[in-house]
């Protein structure tokens, strides 16, 4: 028979590990949601654009460039843990020639790679603003 000390520490080794278990597959999910969230506002923001996109030397509309990198996506989804990785898989070069995928947006040429990471820190830029806002109202007085 153990001892109930030693009964005592494990559980409680066993409840601490468990904890932590939580902790980090919590915070997966939420980095999860949060790259999911990211992912979905590049695709919008591409298919809103009024620019032209280059693939392999063919000129494409904002539709078809969508659909594009939406079908890279669903190949390379395995592998895409972060709004950087799918740029890097879905936007940035052509699998089959290696030729970068650019953009022509006011007459100014850039990489699709360049403009969607741009895109990007301006997102999560807002969102770091949006969410210091709201912590910020809640402590405002009439």
């Amino acid at each position: 028979m153990m001892h109930k000390g030693i009964s005592l520490i494990i559980l409680r080794q066993t409840a601490a590990g468990l904890f932590c278990l939580l902790i980090l597959l919590s915070s997966h999910t939420s980095s999860t949601a949060a790259t999911t969230e990211e992912i979905a506002s590049l695709l919008l923001f591409v298919e809103q654009s009024e620019c032209t996109f280059i693939r392999n030397g063919k000129h494409y509309d904002a539709l078809k460039a969508r659909e594009h990198i939406e079908k890279k996506y669903a190949y390379y989804k395995e592998r895409i843990t972060t709004a950087e990785d799918f740029i890097l898989y879905s936007a940035t070069k052509s699998s089959m020639t290696g030729e970068p995928y650019m953009v022509i947006c006011s007459g100014v040429s850039i990489s699709t790679s360049d403009w969607l990471k741009a895109k990007l820190d301006k997102l999560r830029t807002n969102e770091i603003l949006d969410s210091k806002n709201r912590r910020g109202k809640r402590f405002l007085v009439n």
